[in-house]
């Protein structure tokens, strides 16, 4: 009996031995799976994700804006049209462009509006503002009261550099120092005798016209030349545009007579430009180049050129007026830059704006400027360095002055070689 009852229990032990290991068997088997099943998720959740990365990276560069406010085409047509040429690159969903008052001094409170609306555009990264007439610091100052994330950037500013670029997070303007310097010597190495500088009270204000005119006024005298200082009307006066240029036209025969036929002569103001060149032209005098020097700053107008096939083209646009000037025997007497400056600003700066935002270049390096601005001017030589104050000796890191060779028209004609040419260290603190 012992036997068996041992026996009997012996095999209820293994019974249970066995259900207990078959009951084992599965919900090992269960976790391994799910173990399993959740790993796969996870692959293929981090599968899933590089691509949605991938469109979310593209659909943040398709969704990034660039604004460029310029004048209007009757006041710096140079710099609308480098605008243009930079949206018809990339495109109107992307690149916004606006129009500042020809009036802008008298509209003081419409140009900083019209810089700020574009900051309403939730896509917009970086605006740009060539020229940055008054109102463009303020403008900037309020962009960045509300969205600090946008790139502010102004071309050839009209206001205290030290200011602007308190404000702005980069500000590219012609180099007025050696400028001032170099524009005396070409017409000093030309043979001329007298330098006749043509502006206004407004303009003599700013400090970069002010001290331009200071080292030219000290370069006539390092080089033997008369230096001459003429008033014009301001063309955002009451006289407008018109009647600035029918003085240039009435003035110009009275000054060649009175200064001779080797003078040379610079203006400030764009508007004056074409009128001055198309006297020049018929009475003599020399032009060495314009205060934002391009083949289209008022030569087409008074050569009376049609350029709309050459648009854009900047090597058949120097060709087509070089041939004009040489034609109306203008040979060696009229000078340029080869690339328009304000077309190069516009669409250069937009350029850099956007080689930023993509990680491809640093905001305040030179080099990365020049590389986006030969973009659009790619066979010239470019020289510059940043803006240092006169006064205080201060450079400031985010204002550059830059400059491109001058080209003398002639047949053939010839670069001058000016951004080869080392300007006197005395030249950067005159004032």
């Amino acid at each position: 009996m012992k036997k068996v009852v041992c026996l009997l229990l012996t095999l209820v032990m293994l019974l249970g031995l066995v259900a207990c290991a078959s009951n084992t068997a599965p919900a090992t088997e269960k976790i391994e799976s799910t173990t399993t099943e959740e790993t796969k998720t996870e692959e293929t959740k981090t599968e899933e994700a590089a691509p949605a990365e991938e469109t979310a990276s593209t659909e943040e560069t398709g969704n990034v804006h660039i604004g460029i406010v310029t004048g209007s085409v009757s006041q710096s047509e140079d710099d609308r049209r480098g605008a243009e040429a930079f949206q018809a690159m990339y495109g109107e969903e992307m690149v916004k462009l606006a129009i500042y008052p020809d009036n802008f001094t008298e509209e003081l409170e419409t140009t900083i509006q019209t810089i700020v609306n574009l900051s309403d555009d939730p896509d917009m990264k970086a605006i740009i503002v060539n020229q940055g007439v008054p109102g463009t610091t303020e403008a900037f100052r309020q962009i960045k009261e509300r969205r600090p994330d946008i790139i502010c950037i102004a071309g050839e500013s009209h206001e205290d550099l030290p200011e602007i670029g308190s404000a702005a997070d980069l500000v590219c303007n012609n180099d007025f120092v050696a400028r001032g310097y170099l524009i005396i010597r070409t017409a000093h190495e030309l043979g001329c005798d007298t330098f006749v500088h043509i502006s206004f009270p407004r303009h003599m204000a700013y400090e970069t016209m002010s001290r331009r005119v200071a080292i030219m006024k000290a370069a006539c005298e390092e080089f033997g030349m008369e230096f001459v200082l003429e008033t014009a009307p301001d063309p955002t006066s009451d006289v407008g545009v018109a009647g600035a240029q029918a003085y240039i036209l009435e003035k110009v025969p009275e000054w060649v007579e009175k200064y001779g036929e080797k003078a040379a002569y610079f203006c400030t103001n764009d508007a004056h430009t074409e009128p001055l060149l198309k006297q020049l032209l018929e009475y003599g005098g020399y032009f060495i180049e314009a205060d934002l020097p391009s083949p289209l700053m008022g030569y087409p107008g008074a050569l009376g050129l049609d350029l709309t096939e050459e648009a854009g083209d900047f090597d058949k646009i120097l060709k087509k007026v070089e041939s004009a000037i040489v034609e109306k025997g203008g040979a060696g007497r009229f000078g340029t830059w080869a690339y328009s400056y304000g077309y190069t600003v516009s669409a250069g700066l937009a350029q850099h704006a956007l080689n930023v935002i993509n990680g491809e270049s640093e905001l305040c390096d030179i080099d990365d400027i020049a590389k986006a601005y030969q973009v659009f001017s790619p066979n010239a030589e470019w020289n510059g360095s940043n803006y240092t104050n006169a006064d205080t000796g201060v450079k400031l890191d985010n204002v550059f002055l830059v400059y491109q060779d001058t080209y003398i028209m002639g047949d053939p004609g010839w670069f001058m070689g000016s951004t080869e040419v080392e300007v006197p260290e005395k030249y950067f603190t005159t004032k």
